[in-house]
């Protein structure tokens, strides 16, 4: 499932992150990398922020629809 879909203060593992290769680096480098822990901390309108590795990071819902939980 998306990370777009998680409901607030629902915690998640990622499975994969999706995406052409440019996109994929940028999220490693926010910290969104496969086996990392996720919370999503708000959503609004399909954007989200979430907390991941000790850090708060927003992102858009496109990018939020290429993590897989």
């Amino acid at each position: 499932m998306p990370l777009s879909m998680i409901q607030r203060g629902e915690p998640g593992i990622i499975k994969k992150v999706g995406g052409k290769e440019e996109t994929r680096r940028f999220l490693a480098n926010l910290g969104f990398v496969t086996g990392a822990a996720v919370t999503v901390i708000s959503d609004i309108g399909g954007n989200v922020i979430v907390n991941v590795k000790d850090s708060r990071v927003a992102i858009g819902k496109d990018m939020a629809n290429k993590i897989l939980i």
